[in-house]
């Protein structure tokens, strides 16, 4: 039996791919020892979906609360497994700006070293696996915010001339930028995921990720945007919008979404490939614009107020362009816009927000 070994395995993405993968046939080994809960308290903890993949998916998926920082025990895993592992999905990581300038050493060890553990673990135990990394359009910095933005009513909007007016493509360069440390740390995790491709003939791919969404997400202030919007909205939680008149633009893609882009790669792998991956022209919206659309939602106004300080090295406006990626694989399409994600998860999370009242 061919196994799948899916880092980060409680998380939003890597919870949507243990349970895709799981149904296509490959048992699953998931790496997760909950250090969301360490980054970001109790209300973040992935604990509960563990539980329930455990419940739901029984002898198809086995858990290990490794820490991916630890290179024996990382070693030892796929030592074990060796040639039955066919797919290594790598979502495990600290994610938040603001975080990682607490503490810059454990965002680092995490976000570079840990990678670098799960790519050397995978050349030396399981060569021909095929090898998928969550990164992020963090490695861009901000120099999407040199681009000419047009300010509208509800959102900034960028020259309707400019060539990324689809969407920014992987042509925008990577550096001379302000990227936040957790940047850094993600762009020293991306450009390795591409040298073990190119250098070792490795299919790696590098998924340079926008806001990725969707009802498993244990959405927090400092992580998670959408989901922690709908959970303040439903709960009457207060919220803060930081910067940028609060018309700053996320595209948002589901996590079902990316995990079948992810599928169509395992399928028809490439060596060192990057793509920029999110919910493009499709599915965008801007802080304001997602506010009304939880109001809507709930029925009531949000409990909102304005920051004029935005976070440092924030995006005013980001819509991927996934051109390149469709190109590769046609087939491949996005299902979920703004309006369909948030309820979504408001009708598979509001229940439980609401009896917990943990915000």
């Amino acid at each position: 039996m061919s196994v799948a070994i899916i880092s980060g395995a409680a998380g939003l993405i890597g919870s949507e791919a243990v349970r895709h993968f799981a149904n296509e046939g490959l048992d699953v080994v998931g790496i997760d020892n909950d250090m969301r809960s360490r980054f970001f308290g109790k209300e973040a903890s992935t604990s509960w979906q563990r539980e329930q993949l455990e419940q739901s998916l029984g002898g198809r998926y086995r858990h290990e609360s490794i820490d991916i920082r630890d290179t024996g025990a990382i070693d030892s895993l796929f030592r074990g497994l060796g040639s039955e592992v066919a797919l290594v999905v790598h979502t495990a990581a600290q994610p938040s700006h603001d975080w990682a300038a607490r503490e810059p050493h454990t965002d680092f060890t995490v976000n570079a070293n840990g990678t670098l553990n799960m790519l050397e673990a995978t050349r030396q135990f399981a060569p021909d696996a095929v090898f998928i990394f969550t990164s992020t359009n963090k490695v861009y910095g901000d120099t999407p915010n040199r681009l000419p933005l047009v300010e509208r009513e509800l959102r900034w909007e960028i020259d309707s001339s400019h060539e990324f007016a689809d969407g920014i493509s992987e042509e925008m360069s990577i550096d001379n930028t302000m990227h936040s440390l957790f940047g850094a740390s993600k762009v020293a995790a991306d450009v390795m995921v591409q040298e073990y491709g190119r250098y070792f003939d490795m299919r790696t791919a590098c998924f340079r990720g926008g806001c990725l969404t969707g009802p498993n997400h244990s959405g927090t202030q400092l992580h998670g945007f959408l989901a922690y919007l709908v959970k303040c909205a439903t709960t009457g939680s207060p919220y803060t919008v930081f910067g940028y008149k609060g018309k700053q633009v996320r595209d948002n893609i589901h996590s079902a979404d990316l995990i079948s882009a992810f599928d169509h790669f395992f399928r028809d792998p490439r060596c060192g490939e990057v793509y920029n991956m999110g919910g493009s022209r499709f599915s965008n919206c801007s802080m304001m614009e997602a506010i009304q659309i939880c109001e809507e939602i709930t029925g009531q106004p949000m409990n909102h107020t304005y920051s004029e300080t935005n976070r440092m090295g924030d995006h005013i406006w980001w819509i991927s362009d996934v051109s390149k990626f469709q190109s590769h694989f046609p087939d491949w399409n996005l299902t979920y816009d703004v309006p369909r994600i948030c309820r979504e998860i408001h009708a598979n999370n509001a229940e439980r927000w609401l009896e917990t009242s943990v915000v």
